[in-house]
């Protein structure tokens, strides 16, 4: 789940305040990824990070060898080391016990057992941590000398070319060093700042070893895991191997090619539906104390320009990053459940298969499945993949899947233009068309992955090395934790975007102020009030306030850009009126719905299933009488929905996941482009064939 770094601070035993940096997870020190580097640069100090004062390994008791492998590979560096031994509750499940005073005087470094769980150990960790921070900057621990004379050759060679601001003059740091960079540096990693020389030099080692028959990497690993086999494992005793075979039990039925597979899509229906439909209550009460935060100000205030911002920009824009906290929540919930269950690592290799063929891990599923009920939980989703690679081309094409704000868009079109009649004589037109659609949105985010895989991010398809840890309850605690990180993530970072853009998109559709209009709506009021009383005349009043409100709403700066753009848009099929339908929604997509309510005259407050709106669209028509809206039109209209990028709150996640504007402004030009391409082949296409 971490895949940058965290700060805190804390008070250890004897009132010492320490500052505390958590770094990704890995299971060596040999990096190829900038997220690996991340952990480089903090474990051996390497600039702009400070050298640190100690280290403390976090060892999974359950998974001995392979963990004390990374904790190895900080003991040669000589730095100060503590190890923590987490998940020692789970051995006796397991039928395992744990010598740890042994396991301590093995590695020459204080061995600690603690629950995370619990909190048990914890102090006593604490104090061997204030211990070793008094003791100061003394190496540590006990760890493999190559015993290749010329594998020792290699480090030599290396160590020459590091830069001297790398291992401060410590030797056993630049052996260290020089070995991450024997085992490291290639021509296919990720690594940025890396020595021109220093890359020549481990090519050239690497070359003469290969020439030679040897194969470093193997070499140093072999010697590696022989340490930790004859020092560190035997302290390790299995007691009962029947307590094992219940993980290998269930995974014999999650992990089945078809009973798993039926399990996986159970759940990830759950979670589907969750983020769907569960959380609709919740956005609903969002959506109702910021209404009613606006009714309350606009009785509180005066009318006017200061009023009408806070209501309809600021309260509004903060509404509209509020009201994706749900999904959020509810997403990173289940993530949480299913990594701390152990579930996530199955998931993981349930998809590999499919999802390898596109050049991805299977922990990419998981993401763009989400993103059919949003894209922005989605992208912040996509941080339980390891590889940067990975996390790019997964959130570039997940957008493209239909998500839950498209919906609205569909069902207004396909209510409104195709008659609710089937085809084949039992598959229905409008139910068909929604299938479709979303088929459609599927097949176009699976093929842009590949094809990013292949050309921006092309590289060598690295296999899924998965750890399957054993089942154990989660740690509810721990998971309402990381919920309300990720929702202070998105709060400060893409909600920031959010509102700016939603606050710039109220000033283009709200000014000018106080446009000429072209019909004197007031004499309308007064004969309507002169002929009518009671329940009719208010029903005049609302249609002539409707009208009123379009044609405002037709003289703003907004509406001025959609005539703008309809030499544009007009080979689409699209006049100007859905021109300004497409500027507003760029705000949210469902928002395009109530833009065609003002800019019709029906009035904002209306929804996909308003039967005045479909009416206005199906009987609206052009100055010579052709019908504005035609099935082919409408069909039109989805494609483009299906595969623009009319979402500033999904382009602002991926401006803070990617950390680049750049990737923002790439995300945007190429989903708008081939939606344009795509609803240009859909309309001059249906034309050509007789369709429009």
């Amino acid at each position: 789940m971490t895949v940058d770094r965290h700060e805190g601070r804390a008070k250890l035993s004897g009132g010492r305040n320490v500052r505390l940096l958590d770094v990704p997870g890995s299971y060596s020190l040999s990096a190829r990824s900038r997220e690996e580097q991340i952990a480089i640069q903090a474990v051996f100090g390497l600039p702009p990070e400070e050298v640190p004062k100690l280290v403390v390994v976090v060892v999974d008791a359950t998974q001995l060898s392979r963990h004390l492998y990374f904790a190895l590979q900080v003991l040669e560096s000589g730095l100060p080391v503590v190890i923590a031994l987490s998940m020692t509750d789970m051995l006796g499940r397991r039928g395992q016990t744990l010598d740890v005073p042994a396991l301590e005087r093995a590695l020459g470094v204080p061995v600690l057992a603690f629950s995370g769980l619990t909190g048990k150990g914890l102090p006593e960790l604490q104090a061997a941590m204030a211990a070793a921070l008094d003791a100061g900057e003394q190496a540590s621990g006990k760890y493999w000398r190559p015993a290749s004379p010329a594998l020792e050759d290699d480090i030599a060679r290396v160590r020459a070319v590091l830069p001297d601001a790398w291992s401060g003059g410590n030797p056993r740091r630049a052996d260290a060093l020089a070995l991450w960079a024997l085992l490291s540096l290639d021509d296919d990693d990720e690594l940025g700042g890396m020595p021109t020389r220093l890359r020549e030099v481990v090519d050239e080692r690497r070359g003469s070893a290969a020439a030679e028959g040897r194969e470093i990497e193997s070499e140093v690993i072999a010697a590696r895991y022989a340490w930790i086999d004859t020092h560190a494992s035997p302290t390790l005793t299995t007691l009962s191997a029947d307590r094992l075979t219940r993980t290998l039990r269930i995974d014999a039925v999650l992990l089945h090619p078809v009973f798993g597979f039926a399990i996986f899509l159970l759940a990830m229906g759950v979670l589907f539906q969750s983020l769907f439909s569960w959380s609709d209550p919740a956005i609903g009460l969002v959506e109702d104390a910021f209404d009613g935060l606006n009714a309350w100000l606009s009785t509180l205030l005066p009318a006017g320009l200061f009023r009408d911002f806070l209501t309809d920009g600021l309260v509004a824009g903060v509404g509209s990053v509020v009201v994706f906290l749900p999904q959020i929540l509810l997403l990173f919930f289940f993530i949480g459940l299913m990594e701390d269950t152990g579930y996530m690592a199955r998931v993981a290799f349930l998809m590999d298969r499919l999802m390898r063929r596109l050049g991805l891990h299977g922990r990419a599923f998981v993401p763009m499945l989400s993103a059919y009920a949003c894209a922005v939980p989605a992208v912040l989703a996509t941080r339980t993949m390891e590889r940067r690679r990975d996390r790019m081309i997964t959130m570039l094409a997940l957008p493209l899947m239909s998500c839950s704000a498209r919906l609205p868009v569909y069902t207004l079109i396909i209510g409104a233009l195709f008659p609710p009649s089937e085809v084949f004589g039992f598959v229905p037109v409008q139910g068909g068309l929604m299938v479709a659609m979303y088929v459609f949105s599927t097949l176009c985010a699976l093929t842009v992955a590949g094809l990013l895989s292949k050309t921006l991010f092309k590289g060598p398809s690295i296999p899924l090395i998965l750890e399957l840890p054993p089942y154990r309850r989660p740690r509810l605690r721990s998971v309402a934790r990381m919920m309300m990180q990720k929702a202070g993530v998105f709060l400060r970072e893409a909600g920031t975007v959010i509102l700016a853009c939603t606050i710039g998109l109220w000033l283009l559709l709200s000014f000018p102020r106080h446009p000429v209009l072209d019909t004197d709506y007031d004499a309308q009021r007064t004969a309507a009030a002169q002929v009518l009383s009671g329940e009719p005349l208010e029903e005049r009043l609302a249609v002539i306030d409707a009208e009123e409100e379009g044609e405002v709403f037709r003289k703003s700066y907004g509406a001025r850009l959609g005539l703008a753009i309809e030499p544009a848009i007009e080979p689409l099929g699209f006049d100007w009126k859905i021109g300004i339908g497409l500027v507003g929604s760029f705000a949210a997509r469902e928002v395009f719905v109530s833009t065609m309510g003002v800019v019709y005259g029906v009035g904002g407050d209306v929804d996909e299933e308003s039967a005045g709106l479909r009416e206005r669209i199906k009987s609206e028509t052009k100055q010579n009488g052709e019908p504005v809206y035609t099935p082919l039109v409408g069909l039109s209209l989805m494609v483009f929905f299906a595969l623009a990028a009319q979402c500033m709150s999904t382009l602002a996640a991926v401006k803070r996941e990617s950390g680049s504007y750049g990737w923002m402004l790439f995300l945007f030009a190429y989903m708008t482009t081939l939606a344009y391409v795509a609803s240009l082949i859909v309309y001059q296409g249906g034309k050509l064939l007789g369709l429009g």
